[in-house]
């Protein structure tokens, strides 16, 4: 990349030209994306004609933004109409509508047709995220004739490996991989070669889903099919990556708590991220103020064994910290579909035992340290003890039925992550400990 930049300090822009036809579209993105506004348009200009529509398509929609808004109206038009339909109409979904207008008005009949067809279905379904661009085939055609057709519609469709078997009401009747074209006899009939067995998404199947269909079958690309099984689009692998990037980043701000953000964390205004963490930081400084409540309810249990205070952080930590690990694990699992809802007596029994074994560890290793470093009485260290064990049974229940509550209810488990759970566990814990040290240490509650 150094060449390149030492080329545009030189003005050597024929040169340039010439370096970006031998280069990767992607790679050239990426430095593009280093320039500085001014340049960025500058020598997106110098792109070839043939290869700026698909270096444009891997630049961030930022950056996106800043050139079509500053092309010719000719200009931004050409690139509209040599974008894969899917990609032209993410780039319009994030722009003004005074732009859109002036964009889809200079477009080709054809690309608006795509882009207002993509346009209308529900945000993150199969439908938004489809592209319009494939090769279809009838069911009558020879061999020949479809690889005829192939030649002349296959360069501007998204992938020309699998193409799609319709009749004349665009029903989907089955696929055909190129390869058996190829080496199938010219004068085959389509439809006596195709694959009927079809496994297709619906247009409004959550992007999510979507994913995992993806992930169960392994194809590279998926047909996308309305209530009537006619074809309107299809899916590819790569619209797949972009879709599980987007669903775990979303997941993980969520466990967070933090609301998600479709924006990078560089091109995020403060106050942007302010909003989006200020309301949980509000609701979960609130209910923290009920562990507060309860320490003040037991006010006279604590002033006559100060001890017990000591270890407050340490019970209401590692009650936290088990919950947490139960409720990412659950989390995860309903994510990847490998935890049912049916599965929740099995998980509890589980998470049971697992936490039995790890309160029982944590709670002998504790005692050895009460009794042998912190030299407490053998009754404060039983009364820890006894709460850390009961604490780790409470989390780990906790942290993994809240998950599924939650998916059964409707809601996003993700949102029943750490933050969540830790708060609930906290309080829980407390109470379990003064009432133990109530019980043991024969302390006024």
């Amino acid at each position: 990349m150094e060449a390149l930049k030492e080329l545009i300090e030189t003005k050597q822009y024929t040169r340039l030209r010439q370096e970006f036809a031998e280069r990767n579209d992607a790679d050239i993105a990426v430095f593009l994306e280093e320039l500085e506004e001014d340049d960025l348009l500058k020598i997106f200009r110098i792109l070839p004609k043939s290869m700026a529509a698909d270096v444009f398509s891997y630049l961030d929609i930022e950056n996106q933004q800043s050139i079509i808004t500053r092309l010719s109206d000719k200009e931004a038009a050409g690139i509209i109409n040599n974008l894969m339909a899917d990609d032209a109409t993410d780039l319009l979904e994030e722009m003004p509508a005074n732009i859109v207008k002036k964009l889809l008005a200079n477009a080709n009949a054809e690309t608006r047709r795509d882009i207002n067809h993509l346009l209308r279905y529900p945000e993150d379904s199969a439908g938004s995220v489809m592209t319009v661009e494939y090769v279809d085939l009838k069911e009558s055609s020879t061999v020949q004739q479809a690889i005829e057709r192939i030649k002349r519609v296959g360069i501007d469709s998204e992938t020309i490996n699998i193409c799609y078997v319709l009749d004349h009401k665009r029903t989907l009747l089955g696929t055909v991989a190129l390869r058996y074209l190829l080496l199938s006899d010219p004068e085959e009939i389509i439809g006596d070669i195709m694959h009927e067995n079809v496994v297709s998404i619906h247009t409004l199947m959550d992007q999510e889903e979507v994913a995992r269909q993806f992930q169960k079958y392994d194809f590279t690309s998926m047909p996308v099919v309305d209530n009537e099984n006619r074809l309107v689009g299809i899916i590819t692998v790569d619209d797949v990556v972009d879709i599980m990037e987007e669903e775990a980043t979303e997941d993980i701000e969520k466990m967070a708590a933090i609301v998600p953000s479709d924006k990078p964390y560089m091109k995020t205004e403060v106050m942007e991220i302010w909003k989006k963490r200020m309301p949980w930081l509000l609701l979960l400084m609130i209910s923290a103020t009920f562990t507060g409540s309860i320490i003040s309810s037991f006010e006279d249990a604590l002033s006559s064994c100060a001890i017990l205070v000591a270890y407050i952080p340490m019970l209401m930590d590692t009650g936290g910290n088990a919950g947490g690990q139960a409720s990412v694990t659950i989390i995860r699992g309903l994510s990847l579909n490998e935890i049912e809802l049916r599965d929740v007596f099995k998980i509890i029994w589980k998470e049971f035992r697992v936490a039995f074994l790890c309160g029982i560890s944590l709670a002998a290793a504790n005692f050895l340290k009460l009794l042998f470093i912190d030299r407490v009485e053998l009754s404060v260290a039983l009364v820890v003890c006894l709460t850390l064990v009961v604490s780790v049974l409470i989390a780990k229940i906790v942290g993994c039925t809240f998950p599924m509550l939650a998916k059964r209810i409707g809601f996003d488990p993700a949102v029943m992550a750490s933050p969540f759970i830790t708060t609930i566990v906290d309080a829980i814990s407390l109470i379990v400990y003064f009432q133990i040290a109530s019980a043991l240490l024969g302390l006024a509650a």
